[in-house]
């Protein structure tokens, strides 16, 4: 199967490479040959996702996207899940918001490649969500933003970012 991409020998010689050169050990059962060029291939590799799209004004052609896989975008939501869970309702919101901060910008750092936007929009409205919500619930000092402000604004106004 992997000798229709490319040749056996030159199989061959990128497994030696590897293995003899740069000292690596090939998993057989995990190593696979993706052709991105065939109708629906996709790659999921370090929490990207490669594949070819349409374009998208109708021209005729495709280009290659790579943005963040759906494994790391389900583990980020579990993440900001944990940091903002009942469990952190003692912390100041300023602290929280700081922690946030810190975790989202090192996380748009590494998946800020390709094409994000999507998957950046997603994880902002979910950081708000949770945020609003966990400001609610704060236990005998709820959270409420001043008259006529909503949440979203007051969280952009205590320095939430956005990616």
């Amino acid at each position: 199967m992997v000798a229709r991409y490319i040749g056996e020998p030159l199989r061959e010689w990128i497994e030696g490479k590897l293995e003899g050169r740069f000292g690596l050990e090939i998993n057989r059962e995990k190593t696979r040959v993706v052709n991105l060029k065939e109708e629906g291939a996709r790659l999921d590799f370090l929490g990207f996702t490669f594949r070819y799209y349409e374009d998208l004004r109708g021209r005729g052609w495709r280009y290659l996207n790579v943005s963040p896989s759906a494994k790391a975008l389900k583990k980020e939501r579990e993440k900001l899940h944990e940091m903002t869970n009942h469990r952190h309702c003692f912390h100041p919101i300023p602290y929280l918001i700081a922690d946030l901060n810190r975790h989202l910008k090192g996380w748009k750092n590494y998946f800020d490649f390709g094409y994000p936007r999507m998957a950046f929009r997603g994880i902002n409205s979910y950081v708000r969500e949770r945020l609003t919500q966990h400001l609610r619930r704060r236990s005998q000092r709820p959270f409420r933003p001043p008259e006529g402000v909503s949440y979203y604004e007051q969280l952009s106004r205590l320095g939430l970012v956005r990616l």
